[in-house]
């Protein structure tokens, strides 16, 4: 049974009376446990398609099962708590609050999730320690690199312990040697602790670190290929 099952996915964007196809007929699957890269050029489609996958917006035809159910058959709120509990965001931009330590940070989903409070803070630290921070528990932002940012934001992400791994350009504000290493980090969270991710990102670099990639141009998908 596939994680995710997209059949004839379209969305159109409606601007007073113009209208825009961003996704075109997109449909492919996704099993629990693949490391899975999206490309393609600027304004392909990607970031749309990414809102879509999160369940940040609704296609406006086709179906999306998730979990072998279809999303339009969720309420708001189930949608709501799926977001929250069975993906894990990670942005380019690193989304910390400055004024919070890393701890407190790593901490944030927990505030709207059913986890017993008492349970927040030895949760957060196990998330921490996957990504190798347990030295920086009460570091704030501005005192973090770029690359101990993100891996704040991969723990964050963590924290859950979601099904999937939602990753948007997540080396774009990074050097070099700090993309390599949260890519290195994806990829032992996938291969090592079993969680299917999908990274997005313009850099065709970065997507063949991934075992399977799906090129989008001009919204519809250009070639699906598994390395």
């Amino acid at each position: 049974m596939a994680l995710i099952n997209l059949q004839n996915i379209e969305k159109v964007y409606h601007n007073d009376e113009v209208s825009t196809t961003a996704l075109k007929g997109i449909s492919f699957k996704i099993e629990k446990g693949e490391f899975v890269a999206i490309t393609g050029p600027s304004g392909s489609g990607k970031s749309t398609l990414l809102h879509i996958l999160g369940l940040l917006d609704k296609p406006t035809a086709g179906v999306y099962y998730f979990n072998n159910k279809r999303t339009i058959d969720y309420s708001e709120e189930e949608i709501a708590k799926l977001r929250n509990r069975k993906i894990g965001f990670v942005f380019q931009g690193f989304n910390l609050l400055s004024r919070t330590t890393l701890l407190e940070n790593v901490k944030l989903p927990f505030l709207y999730s059913e986890v017993p409070e008492q349970d927040w803070d030895k949760l957060a630290r196990q998330s921490i320690e996957a990504v190798k921070l347990s030295s920086r528990l009460d570091h704030f932002p501005s005192q973090l690199s770029g690359g101990e940012q993100q891996r704040t934001a991969i723990a964050r992400a963590l924290v859950n312990n979601p099904e999937i791994i939602l990753a948007d350009e997540p080396t774009g504000n990074l050097d070099s040697r700090s993309g390599q290493e949260i890519l290195g980090l994806l990829k032992d969270l996938n291969y090592q602790r079993g969680y299917t991710v999908i990274v997005v990102t313009h850099n065709i670099n970065i997507a063949q670190q991934a075992n399977r990639i799906i090129k989008i141009r001009d919204g519809r998908i250009e070639d699906d290929s598994f390395l």
